[in-house]
């Protein structure tokens, strides 16, 4: 014997009760007109099956969720960093929302490294590593610029001319 409620008042009854004792609502009835899985009267709030989509269904959803976020941080991250040549000086800015700032004299340039792997030689673009002698980290690198043998040749120009 379960206790269920009552469909017409909502109090709780026994399964083996013949009529609900508060509104006289026939619950013998409604038991026997619903079987459970082993022959024994069920629950009238017994849930028999749940069902929710299948995530297949939104597969595309997924796909595209995939396909927006890398190009968003791409963006973020080439936004974040800018090197620019001055006649006098090169600044090195970093950073999206809070911002690192770094200004090195030709003068000061001991080697100007480009690193480029097969594919980044095929786009023309390159990894460029800057040593000097007056800071406390000895290099900074500086990835993926758009043609760094020209870039290298303007620094290295600029060095000639101080």
């Amino acid at each position: 014997m379960a206790l269920i409620k009552c469909p017409e008042c909502g109090k709780e009854v026994s399964t083996a009760a013949k009529a609900c004792p508060a509104c006289g609502f026939p619950v013998a009835e409604q038991v026997a007109q619903t079987p459970g899985a082993d022959g024994q009267p069920a629950a009238v709030d017994e849930v028999l099956a749940e069902a929710r989509p299948s995530g297949w269904n939104y597969f595309w959803y997924w796909f595209f969720f995939f396909l927006i976020i890398p190009p968003i941080i791409a963006a973020c991250r080439r936004a974040s960093t800018v090197l620019r040549v001055y006649p006098n000086r090169i600044t090195l800015e970093r950073g999206l929302f809070s911002k690192c700032y770094q200004d090195y004299l030709p003068r000061d340039i001991r080697s100007i490294d480009i690193d480029q792997s097969f594919v980044q030689r095929m786009v023309g673009i390159g990894d460029i590593t800057i040593s000097t002698a007056a800071t406390a980290e000895a290099s900074e690198k500086i990835e993926g610029i758009p043609d760094p043998k020209g870039i290298r040749e303007l620094i290295l120009k600029q060095r000639g001319n101080t």
